[in-house]
């Protein structure tokens, strides 16, 4: 898992108009907490962050002030609802070797079985603990040949070395579904209502 590498300042204003300040600077106001420190009130770079959030779980190293080096992942990330852009962000500081817990995404390969199944994320991020610099990007699941009524349990999948599930192995993670199965509730309900009129 690479790392990022950002420079952070430390910000003393706080409240609304203070982030809006910073947000016309192309900047993000964010948080980083952890290990039992306060926590720590940073100012990021808006388009260096927002490249860097496209990586699920990313590994972010930090130059704090050019005097403090520290890793940390992401843990929130406020957006704004309608044009997208970045809020604010809450970092949770990390160090090498240390186990966190984290959800990564599920993506499903391969075709389901002939006849219109549809496949249902019970689950679209599985619940994982893993060493804080290798984070897997996300974990995929083959659901070829897989016909309605079959499911995929969290422990059936296959995780990378040093990453343990977070999770009950018997969590259901994906589902396949009959379509016709899920028209016919709506086709009986209109039935229904036809006897009624007459």
């Amino acid at each position: 898992m690479s790392e990022v590498k950002l420079t952070a300042e430390t910000r003393t204003e706080f409240g609304k108009g203070a982030a809006r300040r910073i947000r016309r600077d192309n900047k993000v106001p964010g948080v980083l907490y952890g290990h039992g420190s306060d926590p720590l009130h940073l100012t990021l770079p808006g388009h260096e962050l927002l490249l860097a959030l496209r990586t699920s779980n990313v590994l972010i190293a930090l130059d704090i002030d050019g005097k403090t080096n520290e890793l940390a992942i992401p843990k929130s990330v406020q957006r704004d609802p309608i044009k997208g852009f970045l809020e604010h962000v809450d970092l949770q500081l990390v160090k090498r070797g240390e186990t966190v817990s984290v959800e990564i995404p599920v993506q499903a390969e391969g075709e389901l079985a002939p006849g219109g199944f549809l496949l249902e994320y019970v689950l679209d991020a599985l619940p994982v603990e893993a060493e804080a610099t290798h984070i897997p990007q996300q974990v995929t699941v083959s659901v070829a040949g897989l016909e309605a009524g079959a499911s995929i349990h969290a422990k059936d999948i296959a995780l990378p070395s040093g990453v343990k599930l977070d999770v009950d192995g018997d969590t259901v993670v994906l589902q396949v579904l009959s379509a016709q199965a899920e028209e016919a509730p709506a086709e009986g309900e209109g039935e229904g209502e036809g006897a009624a009129e007459a």
